[in-house]
């Protein structure tokens, strides 16, 4: 199952958070080390969430996931995972399965201070870290999140409390957030939710928390009960600000409007936010009141 060819052999000193909420299931990781998001996190909605690291194997995403899509629990996963692989001393995982249970392991021959924690729907673990206070700050800040924020800022919660208490004690590098959740992604096409990656920054862990702002903004579908009713002066406001940028509706009813609305949408990425109904997200109005106040500077 594991082979020498699929084990990365970079010395990989880390530190994530392995997480579900019920409904989403994944991982937020940091570390001194190149890119490590295209290293350390897997994701699958409804089945589970893998990070390996300290040298890590790269088999154990797609092997774990495979094990956990079987029915395989997070500790029955880890176990056989690791039982296959001659370098397991080396190496350091932490996993979620689909019913929130955890597993973490550190192999005896990862650099100080290596360990993790487990608690209901969680992993937390790391290695070359500034101390065992960075997993204990961790799992604090995870705990005390609410429940119902989203799972990708309550990952962010945990990271940041792990890089405020010293994370890898050789320095910062880069960073990674992956969620998935079902019919997530964008335009409902994949379970991957969030996929963000920062791969050499001096502050990744920041950086993240940037990109985390940035994807709320372009894929969270607004809410509901926050929507504006398109009343007679907001449509005479909208055709004004739309006309400014470019867009000016081919009609006067509402579904002209809407289409210019949309089509300005398209450009400016907010195309998630734009709802079928003729009504208008808060967040785009104040969007679209700047981007045609600055036409007009």
């Amino acid at each position: 199952m594991t082979s020498a060819i699929e084990s990365l052999r970079s010395d990989h000193m880390t530190f994530s958070i392995v997480a579900t909420d019920g409904t989403a299931w994944g991982v937020a990781v940091a570390s001194k080390f190149l890119a490590v998001g295209a290293a350390v996190p897997a994701a699958r909605a409804g089945i589970g969430a893998i990070a390996t690291q300290s040298y890590a194997n790269l088999a154990y995403r797609p092997d774990g996931l495979s094990m956990l899509g079987d029915g395989r629990s997070a500790q029955a996963t880890l176990d056989a995972l690791t039982a296959a692989d001659d370098e397991r001393e080396q190496r350091q995982a932490g996993i979620v399965d689909g019913a929130g249970n955890a597993a973490s392991f550190t192999g005896s021959r990862c650099h100080d201070w290596a360990g993790g924690v487990t608690g209901d729907g969680y992993a937390i673990q790391g290695n070359i870290l500034a101390g065992e206070g960075v997993v204990q700050a961790m799992e604090q800040a995870w705990l005390a999140t609410d429940a119902s924020a989203p799972l990708a800022r309550r990952l962010l919660a945990a990271l940041s409390a792990g890089d405020a208490a010293g994370g890898d004690r050789r320095g910062r590098q880069s960073a990674a957030l992956l969620v998935a959740q079902a019919d997530g992604g964008y335009g409902g096409g994949s379970d991957i939710h969030v996929d963000l990656r920062v791969d050499d920054h001096p502050r990744p862990v920041e950086e993240i928390a940037r990109l985390v702002d940035l994807h709320d903004l372009y894929f969270t579908k607004p809410d509901p009960s926050a929507m504006l009713e398109i009343t007679t002066d907001l449509a005479t406001e909208l055709t004004g600000l739309l006309s400014a940028l470019g867009h000016r509706p081919s009609g006067a009813d509402l579904d002209d409007l809407g289409a210019a609305l949309a089509d300005w949408a398209g450009i400016e990425n907010l195309e998630e936010r734009v709802p079928q109904e003729p009504k208008i997200d808060p967040v785009v109005l104040e969007i679209l009141r700047e981007k045609a106040a600055a036409a007009h500077s």
